[in-house]
């Protein structure tokens, strides 16, 4: 009985879930800090030849990111590990970027795949503040030390030095796409660095995912049907949840606003 258990294939299970970045009060997004010891502790499984990583995430902070990412591919490397990565309902932006991480990479028909790009969104409240009667006094050391203030009217040269930033963050990211997927990549049928986002049976069709299924079934379909899968997931605090569960609703209710503004723009 012993040595059947012991045959038995252990694949470790990373579940990443939520928006990218430390988001609101209590920090409740993915970030590197908080995901670095579940993941050493996953590829540490010296019985595992593989590991499962799901991703469900809008995208957010191109920084944490790249942190994730380039932390999975380096323990991959270090530990001679293969890794195949799962899309529940969104693998868009940064999440999509973190799901390049995996050898491969599956999503459910109707996952939320792509979004391949980079934004900044800000409101403009000059005339409000004119109809109200608010002048807005600024002071600086550093000319540009107050770019896209949105008090004030956008100047030409703040736009454009905000989109070369940008330009070099899509082109980071496009990188990272093309060493990932390589010739899997279908790029002439549409333009997949527009920061357009597609179904996973489209994805699926343009490379930028290699199958359609559920961790559940591609790992067995894998690895058998006993195949023994050991989850990895990043457990609230007690602290946390304490602080979660106080009266403060205004920072709780903000904090929600915030992140439920970053996945309704795929449609959830």
């Amino acid at each position: 009985m012993f040595s059947f258990f012991k045959k038995k294939k252990i694949i470790p299970h990373i579940k990443l879930s939520g928006v990218i970045g430390n988001v609101g009060k209590f920090k409740q997004g993915i970030d590197f800090s908080g995901q670095e010891e579940i993941i050493s502790k996953a590829f540490a499984l010296k019985k595992a030849s593989c590991i499962a990583i799901t991703i469900n995430s809008p995208g957010g902070s191109p920084v944490q990111s790249h942190l994730i990412y380039n932390f999975i591919r380096q323990q991959a490397k270090k530990n001679k590990k293969k890794v195949i990565v799962f899309a529940e309902d969104v693998a868009a932006s940064g999440g999509y970027l973190i799901a390049c991480a995996g050898d491969e990479i599956y999503a459910n028909s109707s996952s939320i795949i792509g979004s391949i790009g980079v934004i900044y969104s800000s409101f403009g409240f000059t005339e409000l503040i004119k109809k109200i009667g608010v002048e807005r006094r600024v002071h600086t050391a550093g000319k540009n030390k107050s770019t896209l203030d949105p008090f004030q009217e956008e100047k030409k040269e703040d736009i454009e030095r905000l989109k070369n930033i940008q330009l070099d963050l899509h082109k980071d990211f496009i990188e990272v796409v093309e060493t990932s997927r390589g010739s899997k990549l279908k790029k002439n049928e549409v333009e997949l660095f527009s920061g357009e986002f597609w179904s996973g049976r489209k994805a699926k069709n343009l490379g930028l995912i290699d199958g359609v299924g559920d961790a559940n079934q591609i790992l067995r379909e894998k690895f058998g049907e006993d195949v023994v899968i050991k989850k990895f997931e990043k457990s609230k605090s007690w602290l946390s949840k304490k602080l979660s569960s106080s009266n403060d609703h205004v920072d709780q209710l903000a904090n929600i606003l915030d992140e439920k503004s970053v996945w309704q723009r795929y449609g959830l």
